[in-house]
């Protein structure tokens, strides 16, 4: 697999550097100095200087073009981005409905079903809450000194030493 890939990147290769020579044959024609004298030769320099200089003007343009494109792409990007900012979303607001009326709303108004959702719920007495958790209110100041010196302490350490040996 390696040498299939080798094979076809020797092949890319080889291929771009024939259509690199064929285009050099295209624009840059094989100029013959043997023989010239030195009024031809001068000639010949000022024609290559001529095409040098047409080439850095069509240079010159190309750069220019491609600047003012990037600042037109670049403000057109800026704009884009105040746009996104200067619109800012209304705050949602929270809208009453009852069951039956979403039901109307989405099954329109030829569908009549309604909906009790709060018969299915469960009733619960505060009563049975308020039983179940009773509340010890004891003076603190009392707790404190007891468990105050080396005996509370040690009677804490008892506390939590005798249910772990049951």
């Amino acid at each position: 697999m390696l040498a299939k890939a080798k094979e076809a990147w020797d092949q890319e290769h080889m291929t771009t550097q024939e259509e690199k020579q064929r285009y050099l044959n295209e624009r840059v024609p094989h100029t013959n100095t043997h023989g010239l004298g030195l009024a031809a030769l001068q000639e010949l320099c000022r024609e290559l200087h001529e095409k040098v200089g047409i080439v850095d003007e069509e240079r010159y343009d190309i750069e220019a073009k491609v600047i003012h494109n990037t600042r037109e792409i670049q403000d057109l990007r800026m704009k884009v981005l105040d746009l996104r900012g200067k619109f800012k979303r209304p705050p949602l607001r929270r809208v009453r409905v009852s069951a039956d009326a979403m039901l109307r709303a989405l099954l329109g108004s030829k569908h009549k079903v309604s909906m009790d959702l709060r018969a299915n719920l469960k009733s619960v007495k505060k009563e049975d809450t308020e039983k179940e958790r009773p509340v010890e209110v004891s003076d603190w100041r009392k707790n404190v000194e007891a468990m105050s010196g080396m005996e509370g302490r040690k009677k804490m350490f008892d506390a939590a030493k005798s249910p772990t040996s049951q």
